[in-house]
């Protein structure tokens, strides 16, 4: 551990804190706010960073941590400015009037500046520079509009059919909804480490793409390509793919894929080139954090985080620069570049949680992380939920109007009431900077 500044501070002072992924927790803390910390050792796997342990008593940041001394000083930054091949570990910690700064790593990893800028907006002002300044030097995917789109998850999740998407395709040109983008999200094949095998039960997937594009909108997909289901075909018949526990979902143990490995790198080739070849142009790429867990890898010379990134640029050269590539469950640094848009928060919620039951889940994520949107991709709130059986659709509908970036909404169309749809047109007329 060594230290980087010793800052004083006033009684209002207050940290930012980026997380690992997309999903990991991201605000700005006040002293004596709790430390976010996982409760089980899963959550670390899938929430925070693999393989760095999180820290009882101080604020820590994966690469970007900004401290508002709270008293009307400037606000100080510390973070990298190329995160190819590490991104330092950042923790803060008050101590009487002040808060200590320290990296886990090489100090030569870390930048530091007081950007100019002052006011009562110190910190947000000390993001946005951040932001312009990272973005520009990863080359930061920004051209793209933020999409229109209609996806199947939180209305069907595993169950989604061919018949739904079409029927949903058919209710939206009824409707007269603006839509860009209809993603089929998961569910339409037997999973990871299955990729090529599409379920029955869902139909044809050629057909329900087909059904999207004679309408003139992009066709979507789901795919969590970096990880694999221990039980799975891959995983049993390549163990040397395997890196790493990646923590448990669909009722399995997940393992990250080495994406250095020449196997994997033709399975993800043969995979996305079948998705390219179907006429589907938009991916959501999902539990990517996957591909840059620890572990030993066939490039001994790679780091977690430049094989992870030599994956996402595999995808990329597969599917073409036009293709529209959203990041989730994905870490945040090292993607910048890569990909077009980026989910900034964990989900709305899961299933079981249809009735509100789980809280606003992803407010205080979604919220903190606005300042990245235009400067590193298009940011993803999540979706909209506009059925009256969500109890809480108002109260998420006002942080998902209000927040920049993709407008998407996941309900069965002829199952919304009147609120239900006056909030979807709200939604889709939206065009948030």
């Amino acid at each position: 551990m060594s230290v980087l500044d010793e800052i004083p501070v006033g009684p209002d002072a207050r940290v930012y804190a980026e997380g690992w992924q997309s999903w990991s927790p991201t605000t700005w803390h006040g002293q004596g706010d709790p430390i976010l910390r996982p409760a089980e050792p899963w959550q670390h796997a899938m929430r925070f960073r693999p393989g760095t342990e999180v820290a009882t008593d101080a604020v820590q940041g994966e690469g970007l941590l900004v401290v508002d001394p709270g008293d009307g000083a400037p606000a100080r930054v510390f973070g990298t400015l190329d995160a190819r091949r590490e991104v330092p570990t950042l923790r803060a910690r008050w101590h009487g009037d002040r808060v200590i700064v320290d990296t886990i790593g090489d100090v030569a990893d870390v930048s530091s500046w007081t950007p100019d800028a002052g006011g009562d907006d110190t910190g947000p002002s000390a993001l946005a520079a951040f932001g312009d300044r990272f973005g520009a030097a990863a080359g930061a995917r920004t051209a793209a509009r933020s999409p229109r789109v209609w996806c199947t998850w939180y209305q069907y999740f595993e169950d989604v059919r061919a018949a739904d998407v079409i029927e949903n395709l058919r209710a939206i040109d009824d409707r007269g909804l603006d839509v860009d983008v209809v993603q089929i999200d998961d569910g339409w094949s037997l999973g990871t480490g299955e990729w090529t095998a599409p379920h029955p039960r869902f139909g044809s997937l050629a057909s329900a793409v087909d059904a999207i594009r004679e309408t003139g909108r992009r066709a979507g997909i789901w795919a969590a390509p970096f990880s694999v289901g221990a039980g799975s075909t891959v995983a049993r018949e390549h163990p040397e793919w395997l890196v790493g526990d990646a923590g448990r979902n669909w009722g399995d143990d997940l393992r990250g894929l080495d994406l250095t490995h020449p196997g994997v790198r033709e399975y993800l080739a043969t995979v996305f080139g079948d998705i390219r070849d179907l006429g589907i142009d938009y991916v959501k790429l999902d539990f990517l954090y996957s591909g840059a867990i620890p572990g030993a890898r066939w490039d001994a010379d790679a780091t977690p985080i430049s094989a992870y990134r030599s994956g996402l640029e595999l995808i990329r050269e597969v599917l073409g620069d036009d293709a529209f590539m959203l990041g989730c469950g994905a870490p945040i640094l090292p993607s910048v570049g890569l990909v077009d848009a980026m989910r900034v928060s964990g989900d709305t919620f899961h299933e079981g949680g249809e009735d509100g039951s789980q809280g606003l889940r992803g407010r205080m994520s979604l919220e903190a992380r606005s300042w990245q949107h235009g400067r590193f991709w298009v940011n993803d709130p999540d979706c909209l939920v506009a059925r009256p059986e969500f109890a809480l659709r108002d109260e998420w509908a006002e942080v998902v109007l209000a927040a920049p970036g993709i407008r998407g909404f996941s309900d069965r169309i002829d199952g919304l009431d009147a609120r239900g749809m006056q909030l979807v047109r709200e939604l889709l007329k939206e065009s948030v900077a």
